[in-house]
């Protein structure tokens, strides 16, 4: 049994894009006039571009195999893959993570990254963190960029908008920071 699904763009001239709604912003394109493109995605919008905006419709594909948590590690193969991102996820930066990651994980097509103070407005209720500062923030912040997740500045951007949105960018992007997160957060 295959782990995806095949598309083909029988357009001549328009691209279809492929986004993963459960994901964050993970999309692929399909060129047109392209055969068989393979898409790995359990759950996909298929956006079509037509007059006036686009058009989409929703794939639920067959569902991905795992290899079974109770088969013992005898019958596993090789070393086992030792993570390369340690977090702590009862830490309060993990929190502050999480409320980064916030508007992506509600809405995958979302490019809106916190601020400082709005990070402060989603922890306010959150136990333990009714004491959290701007500064006490922007520590985790810079931890998590430094220590955590070494994330390394683009040319030419200003340190509090690329450290946040780096951030937000690889926890996404390895699945660090997930939707039930978002419990953490009382919203």
């Amino acid at each position: 049994m295959e782990d995806y699904w095949l598309l083909t763009n029988l357009s001549r001239n328009s691209t279809l894009v492929v986004e993963n709604p459960e994901g964050g912003g993970e999309f692929l394109k399909v060129a047109p006039r392209r055969v068989a493109a393979p898409v790995p995605f359990e759950f996909a919008r298929v956006v079509l571009p037509v007059a006036g905006g686009a058009c989409s419709f929703l794939v639920f594909a067959s569902q991905h195999s795992f290899i079974d948590p109770d088969t013992p590690e005898s019958l596993t193969v090789g070393e086992p893959t030792i993570s390369s991102f340690s977090l702590d996820e009862t830490a309060k930066y993990f929190l502050v993570l999480v409320a980064l990651c916030e508007p992506r994980l509600r809405d995958c097509a979302s490019s809106v990254i916190p601020t400082v103070p709005e990070v402060l407005e989603l922890l306010r209720e959150v136990p333990g963190c009714e004491g959290l500062t701007r500064a006490a923030v922007n520590f985790h912040i810079d931890y998590l960029a430094r220590k955590k997740l070494r994330v390394k500045p683009s040319a030419g951007s200003r340190k509090a908008d690329w450290q946040r949105a780096a951030l937000v960018s690889v926890a996404l992007r390895f699945d660090l920071v997930r939707e039930e997160h978002l419990q953490r957060l009382s919203l």
